[in-house]
């Protein structure tokens, strides 16, 4: 007698199963997580024209300081140049309206060249405490080179005329402005170019 080869019997309630197992299988395959949506970049400024936006220019004047600012785009560039004087006052800045919507982004990229002196980018999200604005900044190095830099939500100090103060998180869904500023403590002249700002999300 020929021999057959030997079989194993699936248990009966894996028999029952199987029949719907494959129907299911045949309808509508293997089913696989979808992964996360990654926000796009977004850009705020690229200077591409300069009406884009309106950069307007605070010097340490209004706090009795004789620091001097002036801001220009041209040819696709932010130029952002000046003198700082630290008596008396130590700051000039540039700055201008952006209303958007960051939520999901992680951080700033600026392609930026200047004069080798730090420099500090604040994002504003419309918080007041005790009545005054909290800025929102962080600082970035320049060079002679044109340098990307990324600047994380996450390492923006809240302060309040230079003064640390304890705030809520910044509001990404709530972006009023970008600013630019020198107050690096060091008399002098500067000179920053922007040839973008825009944010970046996770994975970029």
């Amino acid at each position: 007698m020929p021999l057959r080869p030997a079989t194993r019997r699936l248990p009966l309630t894996a028999r029952r199963l199987l029949p719907t197992l494959l129907l299911v299988l045949a309808v509508g395959g293997w089913s696989t997580p979808i992964p996360p949506k990654v926000p796009m970049p977004i850009t705020l400024f690229d200077f591409a024209a300069a009406d884009e936006a309106s950069w307007d220019v605070v010097n340490d004047g209004v706090m009795g300081g004789r620091s001097s600012g002036y801001v220009a785009v041209e040819a696709g560039t932010l130029r952002f140049t000046g003198t700082l004087v630290t008596q008396g006052g130590g700051f000039t800045l540039v700055r201008a309206r952006r209303v958007v919507d960051l939520t999901g982004q992680i951080g700033l990229e600026l392609r930026v060249r200047g004069s080798g002196r730090r420099f500090e980018v604040e994002v504003d999200d419309g918080l007041r405490s005790y009545g005054r604005s909290v800025s929102r900044r962080a600082a970035f190095p320049s060079s002679a080179e044109w340098t990307l830099v990324r600047v994380p939500f996450a390492t923006l100090r809240s302060t309040i005329f230079g003064q640390a103060v304890n705030a809520s998180p910044i509001d990404l869904a709530r972006i009023r402005g970008v600013a630019l500023y020198m107050a690096d403590a060091k008399d002098g002249p500067f000179r920053l170019e922007v040839d973008y700002i825009r944010a970046y999300g996770a994975g970029e």
